[in-house]
């Protein structure tokens, strides 16, 4: 009987997509040039505790936030002066008020392991600017609006 080999996981496992659709007929498209990929979700934790415990401290969780961010790599077609449709969609969200200012996003491990979640944020676009040998990137913090909820992975 053979062991099975495990792999070390790599940061690059990461895919996120927008939803360029609707609710009711979802239209998921990659976010191309993904460089840096960091998920966050922070718990809020109070303090619990009374004189029932003997001393020891109890704890609650009471609400959770949560948050990523990401660095990109924009590319545009010179010829007919577009940038990728997903990449405007975010940028124009960053600028728009109420429901327009909310992206639907989901992020997943690309090579089809269980780890997957979904759920609607506000994007905090910022181009990275540099020196002139720079490339073009943008810096966008999507912050949550809502549960990033745990999904079943799209690519499994």
């Amino acid at each position: 009987m053979s062991t099975p080999t495990e792999e070390t996981e790599l940061a690059r496992e990461w895919r996120l997509e927008i939803n360029m659709g609707t609710d009711e007929a979802p239209d998921w498209q990659l976010c191309p040039g993904v460089r840096e990929f960091q998920p966050a979700s922070e718990p809020n934790i109070e303090d619990a505790s009374d004189y029932d415990s003997d001393g020891w401290a109890s704890n609650e969780k009471t609400a959770q936030a949560w948050e990523l961010s990401v660095t990109i790599r924009r590319k545009a077609n010179k010829d007919t002066k577009i940038y990728s449709p997903v990449h405007e969609a975010i940028r124009l969200a960053h600028f728009a008020y109420g429901s327009s200012n909310k992206v639907h996003l989901r992020y997943m491990n690309r090579n089809g392991l269980p780890e997957a979640y979904m759920g609607r944020a506000i994007p905090n676009w910022q181009p990275a600017g540099g020196e002139y040998t720079a490339l073009g990137e943008v810096e966008i913090t999507f912050t949550g609006d809502g549960p990033l909820t745990p999904i079943t992975n799209p690519l499994a």
